[in-house]
């Protein structure tokens, strides 16, 4: 055996290591199921993995009403904020004012005819001659050669700032709908975080415990998706992911970025 066959058999358990490490900081998300009731119940768990509530006379399987999702979700805040008196954001902070008067799209249904035309966002949609609150994408600004950043008008702010607030009231939309994004037992992300409150979207990527990796925003909203609300994790190029994202970032406008902060 040559020293160069020598070093390329050595080499192979090495990167067989390596890609097996790489799979997994880049693989699925792990699940963390709420431990089952003595009683049969339904268990609800926290994004903490800690904190278990169950629901009066709902066994596994069953979906809650939403006065029962609701009361559930109230009780493992009221046990998350008795433990961490001094985590909670307080009141959250609402700058997603400007959103549709006539209430915009509504949620995965308009995510979900924009995904069949082969547009994600409404404004994709409206560059393929979609419209954007009632306005046509056309005509743009005069293009001005060489100035690619100053090749458009008032009139294009305009239709892209309604985009803008049309795509951040879907994600809205989707964030207090649990059927929405596939959850399964009638609670929604708004529950445990009403307006997105104590989301942080500022600090990520950072290392999420829950995860075992560095994540983004994305792979927490999914690990709750999975986990809390026992939905299944949504594409990355999902619509209502893209929305929910929008959303929560679009409730922490003017926080200054801190990625990695805990």
């Amino acid at each position: 055996m040559t020293p160069k066959t020598t070093l390329a058999l050595l080499a192979l358990p090495a990167l067989a290591l390596g890609g097996l490490v790489l799979a997994q900081s880049r693989g699925g998300l792990p699940r963390h199921d709420a431990p089952p009731s003595p009683s049969g119940n339904l268990t609800v768990s926290l994004c903490d993995g800690e904190t278990v509530a169950e629901v009066p006379g709902v066994k596994e399987g069953e979906t809650p009403t939403a006065e029962q999702a609701r009361a559930v979700a109230d009780a493992l805040m009221v046990e998350w904020r008795r433990k961490h008196p001094d985590a909670w954001d307080g009141e959250p902070e609402r700058v997603a004012q400007a959103l549709p008067h006539d209430g915009g799209a509504q949620g995965a249904p308009a995510a979900a005819e924009r995904s069949k035309e082969g547009a994600t966002t409404p404004g994709e949609s409206a560059a393929h001659g979609g419209t954007a609150g009632g306005l046509p994408a056309d005509p743009q600004g005069a293009v001005q050669e060489g100035h690619t950043y100053g090749a458009f008008s008032q009139r294009d702010e305009r239709i892209w700032q309604a985009e803008t607030e049309r795509f951040v009231k879907e994600g809205h939309d989707v964030f207090h709908d649990a059927k929405a994004f596939g959850g399964t037992i009638g609670v929604s992300c708004d529950m445990c975080h009403p307006d997105a409150a104590n989301t942080h979207p500022e600090t990520y990527p950072k290392f999420q415990v829950q995860i075992g990796r560095v994540a983004l925003l994305r792979d927490m909203i999914n690990w709750c998706i999975q986990n809390p609300t026992r939905g299944k994790p949504l594409a990355d190029d999902d619509p209502r992911l893209k929305a929910m994202e929008a959303y929560i970032l679009a409730q922490r406008k003017g926080t200054a970025l801190e990625f990695g902060k805990h």
